[in-house]
Parts: structure tokens; sequence; C-alpha cells
């Protein structure tokens, strides 16, 4: 199996990847099901770049149905460790117009009953999430986006909702009231699934609407979310380029050792089955 550098999770509108240099299409099998969709494999810049579209082809999950377990436990498979996270958001600021790219570094949370964790059935983790988004990644991401578009957002938070519908305008004015950015269905529980695998995860959130909030402009739609995606594509693909031509060689953030900081389990009493459906996230922490 190919093994990657870096991992393009793409939104809603973003199903393929043409930068890259195609190798492979592999859908890798995992302990929770199948991805999203088969996996791109290829080069970029010397790098190998895995793209996953995280609505599958032709956009057929909603936000709640996206294996995000198997999305990510799959991009650990190929050994990325690092995972960049496109999407369509709301924006829920003056500051933040249609077409503008936000690169934030905070999330909350308002998902339910989605899976969020790799972890329980004998095995227990508690993983270090005050700051969800890699410094070191973010910052090579708003590079990049500065350096395609000329601008960007860098910072703010991303409140995730679980959808299907968009928000009503009470909901919407609640958010801008709580300080909030911008506004999605994805981000969650995918950042904290990233983190329990110890790979380092940066969102770029492409912004297409004003939520329900803004007294002047239509209430978002799928239509319009659509319009700005596709013409805010070109950029997207330029941005992922950037950046595999900017990482740095190694990682000097402290993503890659998350869980030596959060297991809580003695793994020699773990139970032997939970110990091996782990193993790409638990290998470090094994004895021989």
């Amino acid at each position: 199996m190919h093994r990657v550098d870096l991992a393009v999770i793409g939104g809603t509108g973003l199903y393929d990847m043409d930068v890259v240099e195609v190798i492979d299409r592999i859908r890798p099998r995992t302990p929770y099901g199948p991805p999203s969709d088969e996996i791109t494999v290829g080069r970029l810049h010397g790098l190998m770049v895995a793209f996953l579209p995280r609505h599958g082809r032709g956009h057929r999950l909603l936000p709640s149905e996206i294996p995000y377990r198997a999305n990510v436990f799959a991009l650990k498979q190929l050994g990325a460790t690092r995972v960049v996270s496109l999407s369509a958001v709301g924006s829920l600021s003056d500051r933040l117009k249609p077409m503008d790219i936000a690169v934030p570094d905070q999330i909350v949370d308002k998902t339910w009953g989605r899976p969020s964790t790799f972890f329980g059935d004998g095995v227990v983790a508690h993983v270090e999430f005050s700051a969800p988004v890699c410094a070191t990644l973010r910052a090579v991401a708003s590079a990049a986006v500065r350096q395609v578009t000329g601008t960007v957002h860098d910072g703010g938070t991303y409140v995730c909702m679980e959808g299907p519908a968009f928000s009503s305008k009470a909901e919407s004015l609640l958010h801008r009231s709580w300080g909030m950015d911008v506004i999605g269905m994805t981000a969650m529980p995918e950042a904290k699934l990233v983190r329990e695998a110890e790979m380092c995860y940066c969102l770029i959130s492409l912004v297409t609407d004003y939520d329900a909030w803004h007294e002047t402009e239509e209430p978002v739609s799928a239509d319009m979310i659509l319009t700005y995606l596709r013409k805010n594509a070109e950029n997207a693909k330029a941005i992922i380029s950037a950046m595999a031509d900017s990482l740095p060689a190694g990682r000097s953030c402290s993503c890659g050792t998350t869980l030596s900081r959060a297991l809580v389990t003695d793994l020699t009493r773990a139970p032997f089955s939970t110990v091996e459906r782990l193993r790409p996230l638990l290998a470090p922490y094994l004895k021989a």
C-alpha cells in the first residue's frame, strides 16, 4: 500500500484534485467500514498526496452519514501525518464575505449522535484538544491562501452544526452573539479523530454565504453554495499545490505524540481484539 505525506479531504463541490499526478485509486479496508469513496493517491511537488472526497463523488452522503472514523483511519493506514480539510462554510461576520477564505484555529462542536472517538471497548484515551488545529500546518495553509488569493482570514472559530438543514435566523443570530466566525457541518468529529490518530489537522474554510443572519442578503441555499464553490474550486486546488510546495520535511509540533499524554489504559491488560483493531494508532506504544 502507498504511504502518503499529505492527505486532503475535499468537501462540497470538491470531488477531485486534478493538480495531483495520479498513481493509484484505492479503497482501503478499515475496522469501521469503507471510507466515503475511493482515495486518489499521487504526486504533487515531490510529495505523495492522498485525496478523499468527504461526501463521496456525486455528493451522496449527508454530513451525519459521513463515515468519519473510516475516513481518518484509512488515511492513517496510508501513513499520512498531515490532514488538510477543505469545506464550504457560512459567514457569521461582516468581515467575511462570499468567496473569502478563512483558516480557523478553533472549533465549537454542536453535533450530536456521531461516533466521535476510536477509543472504548477496553482502551481509554483522553486527548488534549485545547488547540484543535495544528498551529504549524495552519501557518503553512494561511501563507498558501495569501499567496494564491492575496488575502486570508487567519484564525477564528468554526461552529459545527448537525444539519442537514441550514440554520434558522434565531440560531444564526445566536452563533453571532457567541462570537463565532464561520459555520459548517463537517469539522466534527473529523478534527477529534485526526488528533486521536496523531496527525496534524488544518481547516481551509471556503465562504459561500451569510448563513441566515444578514438583513440584506438572501439566506443560504444549496444552489448558492455550489455557485460560489465552483468559482473557488481552482483557488482551492492552487492552495493545496502551494502547501505541498512549502511543507517542511519533518514535524516540530506535538501532534505526532498526542497519545503519549492521553492513553490511560495499561495496554498489556487491554482486550486483545481492541488493541488489534487500533494497532495503526497504538503501534508506537505497544511492547514488541
